[in-house]
């Protein structure tokens, strides 16, 4: 029996093209051009793969593949769709379709998608369920049609139905607590609280009795009892940002959060039950910080169920169109920009990402006369490059030994960034590129504590 395909599109030429391509392909056609009538005619004809157009004349492509999962039907579904959007791009793998192409369609590419989609449709022997309300549209300072953040919401629709621990990557300013808000915002706990915790900003001695709380009397000062982050997530997800920076003991207290479900407060002998999703991010590389010790394997693991790793803005560089445009529509008067200065924007690289960006278009709209951005409006703080000068070079003592002097640059290295940082360990260490917990051991090593 060949495999049966319905394409739902209600434009009359693209619904014949596609069909003439399928049946060249081998496969038997069912075609409907009206979205309620494709959704009987699906749950009718059972057809192994469907073609759904998103914007139909009577009920958008959205709503059918909704119904189309309470009707229990396990066709595999391919969107087509010619808006592109983030919440297009989550709504549709939310509720179950396998994957969606933009229009114009490239016939090769769709041909592979089927073929893929009718193998991952064989071997999956049980639908995801996902919830039956839709919801609202789009994700606040989410932005991008670029291929890699596509990818990015096709695993935020994916992951978001689950409980699954989700480990979000990628540098800082590209939007990491953007995911886990998106995430939150489209899973059953959406109507449950969202806690966010940043591991970097929150002194160490006082990062415990935050994540855990404390009962009265536990230290001095602990006047009455406090309840931690994880216990004000019950029911809902917390979010554990720069999850890097986690000093060893807390490290080894949040494995055993994870492992066993409950928390222990400071000061007290009960484990409290927790019902929480775990959502963690870093910008740094967790499997160096394993293989340098820093960071604990199996929490590493523990942590990285499901991974999201997010491109830097120099590698989607045709999403910064649609960034500036968002960003000029958030100003309290009309705004708009010259192509010239649309032009100095897309030559620079943007290593601050998207932060930087938006701190460069937050600039150039007060600066702008006119209401008109011009480039000279665009101020862009270049960073120096990295390089040691050529005279201190050849003057290294390279008698004294290798590591004696390696153990001079550290130095100098981790003195300049903590006068440059003013002495804020969490600036110096993002100054220099590393873990906070490495330029805490430097600075003992070095008598800097």
């Amino acid at each position: 029996m060949r495999t049966r395909v319905l394409v739902v599109e209600d434009e009359r030429t693209a619904l014949q093209a596609l069909s003439l391509l399928l049946e060249d392909e081998g496969y038997e056609v069912l075609k409907s051009e009206r979205g309620e009538a494709g959704l009987q005619l699906a749950l009718q004809e059972e057809p192994d793969l469907i073609l759904l157009d998103i914007r139909l004349p009577d009920v958008d492509g959205i709503t059918v593949l909704q119904r189309l999962r309470a009707g229990y039907s396990d066709a595999a579904v391919i969107i087509m769709t010619a808006e592109t959007t983030s919440s297009n791009a989550i709504r549709a793998t939310q509720y179950g379709a396998f994957d969606y192409v933009s229009k114009p369609i490239n016939d090769e590419h769709l041909l592979l998608l089927i073929r893929r989609a009718l193998e991952y449709r064989s071997l999956e022997k049980e639908v995801r369920e996902f919830r039956q309300t839709p919801p609202q549209p789009g994700i606040p300072g989410m932005v991008g049609h670029s291929p890699s953040m596509q990818e990015v919401y096709k695993l935020i629709g994916r992951v978001a139905g689950s409980n699954a621990t989700v480990l979000i990557g990628g540098e800082s300013g590209t939007g990491k607590e953007l995911v886990s808000n998106a995430i939150h915002e489209f899973s059953g706990r959406a109507k449950g609280p969202l806690v966010k915790v940043n591991c970097a900003a929150i002194p160490e001695s006082l990062l415990e009795s935050e994540l855990f709380g404390y009962e009265k009397g536990a230290f001095t000062n602990a006047a009455s009892r406090r309840i931690g982050r994880f216990e004000q997530a019950n029911g809902g997800t917390l979010f554990l940002d720069e999850i890097a920076e986690l000093a060893p003991n807390l490290q080894a207290k949040l494995l055993r959060t994870i492992q066993e479900r409950t928390v222990e407060r400071l000061g007290g002998n009960a484990a409290i039950p927790i019902d929480v999703r775990l959502i963690a991010a870093t910008a740094h590389d967790l499997n160096e910080g394993v293989a340098n010790g820093h960071f604990r394997e199996d929490l590493y693991y523990r942590l990285n169920v499901v991974s999201i790793s997010l491109p830097p803005l120099r590698d989607r560089a045709e999403d910064i169109p649609l960034l500036v445009q968002r960003f000029l529509s958030r100003s309290v008067r009309p705004v708009t920009i010259r192509q010239d200065a649309l032009d100095r924007i897309m030559q620079h690289r943007w290593p601050g990402n998207v932060r930087e960006l938006e701190n460069a278009i937050t600039r150039a709209i007060v600066l702008a006369p006119g209401g008109v951005i011009t480039p000279e409006c665009i101020q862009i703080a270049e960073r120096a490059a990295a390089t040691v000068p050529d005279s201190w070079v050849k003057q290294v003592p390279h008698r004294d030994g290798y590591w004696s002097v390696i153990r001079q640059v550290e130095e100098r290295l981790v003195r300049g960034a903590l006068e440059d940082a003013g002495g804020n360990k969490t600036e110096a260490a993002r100054i220099l590129g590393v873990q906070r917990r490495l330029l805490y051991d430097k600075m003992s090593e070095f008598g800097l504590a």
